[in-house]
């Protein structure tokens, strides 16, 4: 071939690949990628190793995935992309947002707290993606369930704190059970971590976005006159009113006295550590996403891996002990451009750590506590596998439940089953007109959560 069919074939190429990039931003809704997505897809060009560094919010997800997901083959049938993450949440998010993506390609995630042969079940048939917690990955690798010969790509999400939360080992073995993979892409929102050998990287490329938005975030702090700091957390979430944010403590006992304390109060929460099911924690996030708990109350499981929507500000109810901490639970709002507020609640005779830096002081206003939360969730016994979309669920409960667009909230569909938001006023209304009900060609049970 001459170098002018050559370069027509790479401009059809190219043509083809900005064609299907528009595609997927259009499903997803999105406009334009931001500098820092831009910067990591020139850097994937150039480079095959790659160390991305953002703060947590800013999109690396679709940074990595977009053009790894471009450059798939669609004609093979094994698993082609490997991307290992340090949570099962954040297993789940990146196996939506591929899915939300639409380019056809099969995704699974596989994580620990379910059974292992449903894992198998799933990739029999090979997904071009696999997304995975190391101790999971590693066993099937062990199990060999799937050929590794074909996986050109292997992204470690978050990796340092994979390597915190002792998986050094099986992260190991998955890199030596990948000897042809020749794209390695870490991400991280924090500075300064040390990167093993094994993991071979060979001169990468190093982008480091994570000054980018300082400003954006404001941090204060709110004194409590006495050690046990509940009324003044009462306080400030009565000033704070209607929105939205997360309540950081450091242990598992003290979140049940916080939540015993806003129960009492009646305001609306959810609960999110990892004494928790799996499918409590995944429940906790859903109805904290969809507005029925305006706050989520959690530990530093919640600080980075899971999805949850714009944050109007977060809560230091402990500070965390290390600065990385402070920075990932601070990461959690500010995100995107978008501005948001981080308070510390101290204790007027508690030393702050130099990591917070000197924080302005917030003065509490008499105010009232907030109003419980007007929403409230929904179970239904349906999902994908049974063809039902979310169009298909919106028309049900606006036609056959008989309530207006106002009432209804966000809904989530998943592969069994599918969660909707309704206004907590019409459930008496709307539940016996859609319980036992055909949706599509399934009579699903609707129960609320």
């Amino acid at each position: 071939m001459g170098r002018g069919a050559r370069q027509k074939d790479y401009l059809c190429h190219m043509s083809t690949r900005v064609k299907n990039q528009e595609e997927i931003l259009a499903k997803l809704g999105i406009t334009q990628l931001n500098p820092m997505q831009l910067a990591t897809q020139e850097a994937m060009e150039k480079s095959a190793h790659l160390i991305l560094l953002s703060p947590t919010g800013t999109g690396k997800t679709l940074a990595f995935l977009l053009p790894l997901l471009l450059q798939l083959d669609p004609t093979c049938e094994e698993v082609q992309l490997l991307i290992l993450v340090p949570s099962r949440e954040l297993a789940i998010q990146i196996e939506q947002v591929v899915r939300q993506m639409g380019t056809g390609f099969k995704v699974n995630a596989v994580y620990g707290g379910r059974a292992g042969s449903k894992d198998r079940m799933e990739i029999k048939h090979r997904p071009a993606v696999l997304v995975g917690t190391p101790g999971r990955v590693a066993d099937h690798l062990r199990r060999e369930a799937f050929d590794t010969a074909f996986v050109q790509s292997l992204v470690l999400d978050e990796f340092d704190k994979s390597l915190e939360i002792g998986f050094e080992g099986e992260m190991r073995d998955i890199l030596h059970a990948l000897p042809g993979v020749g794209r390695k892409i870490l991400t991280s929102a924090t500075q300064g971590v040390e990167i093993p050998r094994f993991v071979g990287l060979k001169s990468p490329q190093v982008l480091d976005f994570l000054e980018d938005k300082i400003s954006q975030l404001q941090v204060k702090k709110v004194v409590s006159p006495t050690k046990d700091k509940l009324e003044t957390l009462g306080q400030l979430l009565g000033q704070l009113g209607s929105k939205n944010g997360i309540i950081f403590c450091n242990f598992k006992d003290s979140i049940q006295r916080v939540s015993d304390y806003l129960s009492d109060h009646d305001i609306s929460h959810g609960v999110f550590s990892g004494g928790m099911e799996q499918i409590d924690r995944e429940r906790s996030l859903i109805k904290f996403r969809n507005g029925t708990y305006p706050l989520l109350l959690a530990t530093d499981l919640a600080a980075r891996g899971i999805d949850v929507p714009e944050l109007d500000f977060i809560i230091h109810y402990h500070l965390p002990l290390r600065a990385e901490e402070f920075i990932h639970r601070n990461g959690r709002t500010a995100r995107m451009n978008s501005e948001g507020t981080a308070y510390i609640l101290q204790y007027e005779k508690e030393p702050l750590p130099d990591f917070v830096g000197k924080p302005a002081l917030e003065k509490l206003l008499p105010s009232t506590l907030p109003a419980p939360s007007t929403w409230s969730t929904l179970l239904i016994s349906g999902g994908r596998k049974d063809k039902i979309s979310k169009g298909d669920i919106a028309g049900f409960f606006l036609k056959q439940g008989g309530i207006n667009a106002a009432e209804l909230g966000a809904i989530e569909l998943k592969v069994d089953c599918a969660f909707v938001a309704v206004k907590s006023a019409v459930l008496e209304q709307v539940l016996p007109k859609v319980n036992n009900q055909k949706l599509k060609e399934k009579k699903v049970r609707i129960t609320v959560i």
